[in-house]
């Protein structure tokens, strides 16, 4: 048989006041006078057959049979006022906001994401740009609150760079990353021969100075490192805080820039750019989607996600520009 619940007032004044310490300060943030919240009590205890209450002259204390009910309904009441907010808010369930570094969602994104728009119509994305690091000393929380952190427009979904391990977060694979130098073909066929990494002595270095970058081990000395070449001064050439910025360096001819071919697919492909090597180094780090534990049970973050790793799957599946240049100098 159903039993029933005591006034809905009665148990905020309780939850406020047990929280609180207080039926001062409860009566404050409840907007009621002290005699209320006094009343309110009264009358739940009554109606409960229980004490919740030690009364002394300057402060109350819980009964332990109110501690314990206390801290359910704090759980209760929240849940409620967020239901409430959900209501408030209205049906977004086809609104999805995709947060992303610049470099990725200007190179490699916007130029597919009108296919995604074109298969649902009925999704209305908003991305947000924003330099946010997936490095390890700023796992957990704080990528947790980039993704809900309300300056980033509340995003459902993050494309991170690291090396996969997100904390309470739904993470999968999109892409796995490799590096090489890639310069314009202006400078190339101007310029002094690359027929091997060693030629690179000839040419201004440019660095691509974003944080989660290097620490993907995505520089010039791991490059030549890897590719065991000695003896050229990777201190000289410009810097450039930004992805972006670096690649478009080398576009305009302003020296070599060592990036990630996937992030210059479309400068590379319009023969903007092109590899003078064939040698390429697999990056420590790839992208990853992320989002919240169970979010991705909304049809519109799985829509979204099972299209992204499409568009990667058929970009891992296409040739990649082929490095002749150095042949073609030899």
């Amino acid at each position: 048989m159903s039993k029933s619940l005591p006034p809905l007032n009665s148990l905020r004044a309780f939850e406020a006041a047990a929280r609180l310490l207080s039926f001062r300060k409860a009566a404050e943030e409840l907007h009621v006078t002290p005699a209320a919240i006094s009343h309110q009590l009264k009358g739940l205890e009554e109606f409960l057959g229980v004490k919740l209450f030690r009364r002394g002259n300057r402060r109350v204390e819980l009964t332990p049979v109110a501690q314990i009910a206390a801290q359910h309904l704090h759980e209760g009441f929240k849940s409620i006022f967020e239901a409430v907010e959900r209501l408030r808010q209205g049906d977004h369930s086809n609104l999805l906001t995709v947060s992303a570094a610049p470099s990725f969602a200007g190179k490699w994104l916007m130029p597919r994401l009108y296919r995604f728009v074109s298969r649902h119509p009925e999704i209305d994305v908003r991305l947000s740009a924003r330099m946010r690091s997936a490095r390890p000393e700023a796992r957990g929380h704080p990528l947790r609150r980039d993704i809900n952190d309300s300056s980033l427009d509340e995003s459902d979904v993050a494309i991170r760079f690291g090396d996969g391990d997100f904390p309470d977060m739904d993470a999968r694979l999109l892409l796995k990353l490799e590096v090489a130098p890639m310069i314009s073909p202006k400078l190339a066929h101007a310029g002094l021969p690359l027929a091997d990494p060693g030629d690179l002595k000839h040419y201004s270095l440019l660095h691509d100075d974003t944080a989660y970058f290097r620490s993907g081990r995505l520089n010039w000395d791991c490059w030549l490192q890897a590719v065991g070449v000695r003896g050229i001064d990777t201190t000289r050439g410009v810097h450039f805080s930004h992805a972006n910025l670096a690649i478009d360096a080398a576009i305009d001819g302003l020296g070599v820039v060592l990036s990630v071919p996937a992030l210059a697919s479309g400068d590379l492909a319009a023969g903007r750019l092109l590899l003078p090597f064939e040698q390429r180094v697999p990056a420590d780090y790839a992208y990853y989607i992320l989002c919240d534990p169970g979010a991705m049970a909304r049809p519109a973050i799985q829509a979204f996600t099972s299209w992204l790793q499409e568009e990667a799957q058929q970009f891992s599946e296409v040739p990649q520009p082929p490095a002749t240049f150095g042949a073609e100098n030899t």
